[in-house]
């Protein structure tokens, strides 16, 4: 069964609108004044001035970490620029005469407009050689190529990192497991 809707048919005052358009402007007059004089209701920062906290979760800009010989930890195996969504790193590698290390970055380039901050090539690097805990923000450019971080300018932010170099601790954590299942079954 439909129900009745009993519409109301609006007078010429309403119809024509002037009344709400003068509704609209005294809000707006008023709200100005308010602003203008006392000064208590505003909500925009004066950003140079006055800055808001960031969040504890904010990351901040990449930097690049170095080993306690100052030489740089990330060894050019390229996963942080597999796992990124974005496709913002760009890593060239060379071999290094460290017999230890089989490669080295020749140039490491972040773009920063293109990247999403997401953290995924924090997570897939396994040398602990690039983090986003630098708590800086990026700075508005007016060139695409200011936004591009390479090596001096992610270094410049990194320190020396404490983690274990390489994928020893990873090892020993999985002796004795094959595809996530313990030996046992």
């Amino acid at each position: 069964m439909a129900k009745v809707v009993n519409r109301m048919h609006p007078d010429f005052a309403t119809q024509s609108y002037v009344v709400e358009a003068f509704k609209g402007v005294a809000l707006v007059t008023r709200q100005f004044a308010r602003n203008l004089f006392a000064k208590k209701d505003i909500v925009t920062v004066q950003y140079p001035e006055d800055r808001r906290p960031y969040t504890p979760r904010f990351r901040g800009k990449h930097r690049l970490m170095l080993r306690d010989d100052k030489s740089v930890r990330c060894v050019a195996c390229m996963l942080c620029a597999t796992a990124c969504p974005a496709n913002c790193i760009t890593i060239v590698a060379k071999e290094i005469d460290d017999p230890t290390i089989e490669k080295a970055p020749a140039s490491f380039d972040i773009d920063l407009l293109k990247c999403i901050y997401c953290g995924f090539c924090e997570e897939a690097c396994p040398c602990d050689a690039i983090r986003l805990d630098s708590g800086v923000h990026a700075i508005p450019s007016f060139t695409r190529r200011d936004q591009k971080a390479g090596v001096i300018n992610l270094l410049s932010l990194g320190g020396v990192s404490i983690a274990s170099q390489g994928g020893e601790h990873r090892a020993h954590s999985h002796e004795g497991t094959a595809h996530g299942r313990s030996s046992g079954h």
